[in-house]
């Protein structure tokens, strides 16, 4: 199997909890000769920013797979219906009091403050929804969007099959991503339900596992 690009996660892989970034990892991801796509839960802007400071590919997956973008000059593709998330917002304001988090810029979910069970927040959504826990906020997403399936729809743009990707990750909402890519990567501070699915669980954690990983696969 050749494997010809990459899609790494960027809070909790890239970066530590404190949202510091490694620049080790930096280091590798400039040191590679295909493609790096970013993915996160973050918003566009913020992925571009990323990107463009790192010096990586200018496609991005933003807002967990709900939004994709082609360049930096490029428009926001929105592949989540925002519609959906919001009225399961209002079904969550009956039962707790939640907090919005840079709602203005999100096009295709709904970010939250962790400060409630999500759990019990699963019990009473809708059905056409679904919401995750990044471990920096919680998400209400269209149950049609997931980063996987994001990484699919640019694959098909780029020529490229999405088997043809590594994916890095440390989050449950990386599962799907893992899921699709030809070789799947959790770092060593990633979830259980992501290390159940990964083709490699690194010993280090955040931005040192993805170096790791990278040497582990020869790409360094």
């Amino acid at each position: 199997m050749k494997l010809k690009a990459l899609v790494v996660d960027i809070d909790g892989t890239l970066t530590d909890m404190k949202r510091a970034i490694n620049c080790r990892a930096v280091e590798a991801l400039r040191k590679l000769k295909i493609p790096v796509v970013l993915a996160t839960g973050n918003i566009s802007c913020f992925a571009r920013a990323v990107a463009k400071m790192i010096g990586v590919s200018d496609v991005v997956i933003a807002e967990n797979g709900g939004v994709v973008r082609f360049s930096y000059d490029g428009e926001d593709v929105v592949l989540g219906d925002k519609g959906k998330c919001l009225k399961a917002l209002e079904v969550l304001k009956e039962r707790f009091e939640v907090e919005l988090l840079d709602n203005e810029y999100r096009k295709a979910e709904v970010c939250l403050r962790r400060t409630f069970p999500i759990e019990e927040a699963r019990k009473i959504l809708p059905k056409d929804v679904k919401i995750v826990d990044t471990g920096f906020a919680y998400h209400i997403i269209d149950k049609n969007v997931s980063k996987g399936r994001a990484l699919k729809f640019i694959a098909e743009r780029l020529g490229l099959d999405v088997k043809d990707f590594i994916a890095i990750g440390d989050s449950e909402n990386d599962v799907e991503l893992l899921e699709v890519a030809g070789f799947g990567v959790a770092v060593a501070n990633a979830h259980e339900k992501l290390k159940e699915v990964a083709d490699l669980v690194t010993s280090k954690p955040n931005g040192d596992g993805v170096v790791e990983a990278l040497e582990f696969l020869g790409l360094i």
